[in-house]
């Protein structure tokens, strides 16, 4: 009787509403939608829940994850032609071959069922008569192709978080170079350990070109930098005596945008935040009494092997003094306008080869905690939504296997935390800072840190928590967890901001988020405030705008362009030591700082004068950061007119608002914004650039681009009359 009044009920709220009719639905559910294209989902069982979430990322993202899959299964190819059948073999070398049985409830108990539910939810659109191709799969000419619950747990997704392995490569290069002296003075692991040769390794045998197929194959899932910034507030620090929650994921800046956020009600569940568009659930938001967001943590989940080959047979490798042979499989990969083509995977006991050199006999061998069951990104997320308090925070954090990220947590009892997460490979005899011969046997992991030793806290003392991808290991931590950090640039600016001051405001929190002072700058600028140009030079004529500069990375200030610019080339002019090879604004300043170089700062400060004014003229009010610095987004359909840009921004790697790239371009930086009150949850607020649609016809494809670009946010409705205060379009679906 009661599902009969809540259908009624349905029917009498949302006359007038679209209707769909669709197959494999239990009972109605409706979907409303706000203003900025955000779909909250009503459903009276998990299982319709999760189909909804499905068929809803279908029909606003379908070209989108229809790439993502085929991404993840090596099914590019198929419609985009033989120059992606490596692309496609790796994909296969990389997925998931273990135990499934362990698989999917490593990420909740009923993960199984929801992957299942949101992939039937995803057919049902694309098996939908009604359903017209937009217009990606118009002008690439196919269709998109069904989905297997498999799809989901793609390991190509996360692996792009992981980027040990050819730092690996290139610190052998460097070693073999300079000396492990020199690399750990100039780039000293972080804690300090040793940079100490395998016993049997010879480092001319680690070739760069030897992975070179590999690095190539995988560079489309490889951001230019992986980042982040998020803190959490304890409630003697803000206005309302609740806690403040801020998490900004820094990723690829794209078209459509890598994130989707959805609200997810039904019983047991009542969540919304971001995700990403093929993935049930979401990664980062709030449920009914706690949030939850993340950074990148970095753990080293990746080792490369050096195997020996036989001789005369490249099939078989060294092993513990025994010839095994390499596991070998064969598939067939579709090519459009041509014949299917039979590729081969192979594996030692160590993992998938990722290389191989022939003139060497050696293969190259990548062990990655992506064989490990569990490992997809970010599924963990399916328990983390679901807790209600700190216990059952730590025991969805216990679960979240890869990427390792640093989570911080806030809940309306008044609590804050932090805890990072991961598979944390033990390696009992080295670093995993060079790469280790496999024949020996003697460079193998025993197993992983048990997650309960990894950092976490409850109310830190000091009545915050903060992490930038910076060193979060607490003094004297007992376990090697990686020795590769980003700078303490976004770090130590959010740290002083958030001890400086009491009353922490939502507009407070948002000015941080879109804070532009770069500390390298100001640096900078003290170490040439020192130095006096001579006179009639061209670097004469600029240092009073230096001078006179406050060290923001506005898109409007000339100073801020003539520094990027300056600091790139003083770091390139750095040659005569190793540090130059490190392409590090740290070390360049610090060796400025202890040695100022006169002759240095004059020679790249006047040719990058000459070089603005060449490419903008004499004028220096049109030397505008904005003007070489903006965001270009590519569509991945090759269509013109589905681009968004050139959009001036500010940022750039150093500020707490991030935008970085190649070439003074922006392409990497926080698409996806988030700011949670938990005094009033509907007072929180986000922005998702460029839009919460991936469809170039639809209103929401890049409706936020300006928000983003400009600073502005939207709120994040949560209960059900402010949901319905914001809502725009109302969809019922019925069985």
């Amino acid at each position: 009787m009661a599902c009969v009044k809540f259908s009624l009920l349905l029917l009498t709220l949302l006359a007038g509403a679209e209707e769909v009719k669709l197959r494999g639905l239990q009972k109605p559910v409706e979907v409303l939608r706000d203003q900025w294209g955000v779909p909250h989902i009503y459903a009276q069982s998990r299982d319709d829940l999760f189909f909804t979430q499905g068929y809803m990322a279908a029909r606003d993202r379908l070209f989108q994850i229809d790439l993502w899959r085929r991404q993840g299964s090596g099914k590019l190819a198929e419609v985009l032609g033989p120059a992606f059948v490596e692309r496609d073999r790796t994909a296969l070398l990389l997925r998931f071959r273990g135990d499934w049985q362990k698989e999917w409830p490593s990420y909740a108990p009923d993960a199984w069922h929801i992957v299942h539910a949101f992939v039937r939810g995803v057919n049902a659109y694309i098996q939908d008569p009604r359903r017209k191709p937009t217009a990606e799969f118009r002008k690439l000419g196919y269709e998109p192709g069904l989905w297997q619950a498999s799809d989901v747990v793609s390991r190509m997704a996360v692996f792009s978080m992981m980027t040990n392995l050819m730092n690996e490569v290139q610190r052998a290069r460097l070693v073999d170079t300079y000396g492990a002296a020199a690399i750990e003075k100039w780039m000293p692991p972080d804690p300090f350990v040793k940079i100490e040769i395998p016993r049997e390794l010879n480092l001319k045998e680690v070739r760069v070109g030897s992975l070179a197929a590999f690095d190539e194959a995988t560079d489309d899932v490889d951001d230019v930098t992986q980042g982040s910034n998020n803190w959490v507030i304890g409630p003697k620090l803000t206005a309302t005596g609740k806690p403040m929650l801020a998490s900004d994921p820094h990723r690829a800046l794209q078209i459509p945008s890598l994130r989707r956020t959805v609200h997810l009600v039904a019983p047991g569940w009542n969540v919304i935040g971001s995700g990403e568009p093929a993935l049930p659930g979401i990664a980062l938001g709030h449920n009914e009494t706690i949030g939850f967001g993340f950074t990148i943590t970095g753990t080293d989940q990746q080792d490369l092997y050096v195997e020996r080959l036989h001789p005369t047979d490249p099939s078989q490798y060294l092993y513990k003094g025994v010839w095994k042979r390499l596991e070998t499989e064969r598939h067939l990969i579709a090519v459009k306008d041509e014949k299917a083509r039979i590729v081969e995977t192979q594996y030692t006991a160590h993992g998938p080869v990722v290389g191989v050199d022939l003139a060497l006999r050696r293969a190259y061998v990548m062990k990655w905690v992506g064989a490990e069951p569990g490992t997809a990104g970010y599924l963990a997320g399916l328990s983390l939504a679901r807790a209600k308090d700190w216990p059952e925070f730590l025991a969805g954090v216990n679960r979240y296997k890869a990427p390792a990220e640093n989570l911080v947590y806030a809940d309306t009892a008044g609590h804050i935390g932090f805890a990072v997460t991961g598979l944390t490979p033990v390696r009992g005899n080295w670093t995993g800072l060079l790469p280790v011969p496999g024949h020996t046997g003697e460079y193998e992991w025993q197993g992983f840190l048990p997650p309960e030793e990894l950092p976490r806290m409850l109310d830190p003392p000091a009545g915050f928590f903060a992490s930038a991808n910076n060193n979060i290991l607490p003094p004297n931590f007992k376990h090697a967890v990686q020795y590769e950090w980003a700078p303490n640039f976004r770090i130590h600016r959010i740290a002083r901001q958030l001890r400086a001051r009491r009353g922490w405001t939502l507009e407070a929190m948002q000015a941080l988020q879109l804070d532009l002072e770069s500390g390298p700058a100001k640096r900078l600028l003290a170490i040439a405030k020192k130095w006096t140009p001579a006179a009639g030079s061209k670097s004469a004529a600029v240092m009073p705008l230096l001078r006179e500069w406050d060290g923001r990375m506005t898109k409007e200030s000339s100073a801020a362009a003539l520094y990027l610019m300056w600091m790139s080339r003083l770091t390139a002019a750095i040659v005569e030591s190793p540090a130059g090879l490190a392409g590090s604004v740290e070390m360049t300043l610090k060796m400025l700082e202890a040695k100022p170089r006169p002759d240095l700062l004059a020679k790249t400060l006047d040719a990058t004068v000459s070089e603005f004014e060449n490419a903008l003229g004499p004028d220096k009010g049109r030397w505008r950061y904005g003007n070489i610095h903006f965001l270009n987004l590519k569509h991945p359909a090759v269509e013109k007119s589905f681009d968004r840009g050139p959009i001036p921004i500010g940022g750039d790697a150093s500020t707490i608002n991030v935008a970085a790239g190649p070439g003074f371009r922006a392409s990497v930086g926080a698409s996806f914004r988030m700011l949670l009150d938990l005094a009033d949850w509907d007072r929180s607020r986000m922005t998702n650039m460029p839009g919460e649609s991936g469809d170039p016809e639809s209103p929401h494809y890049a409706d936020l681009i300006d928000d983003w670009a400009n600073g502005r946010y939207h709120p994040m409705p949560f209960t059900r009359k402010a949901v319905e205060a914001a809502t725009r379009e109302r969809i019922l679906l019925t069985p």
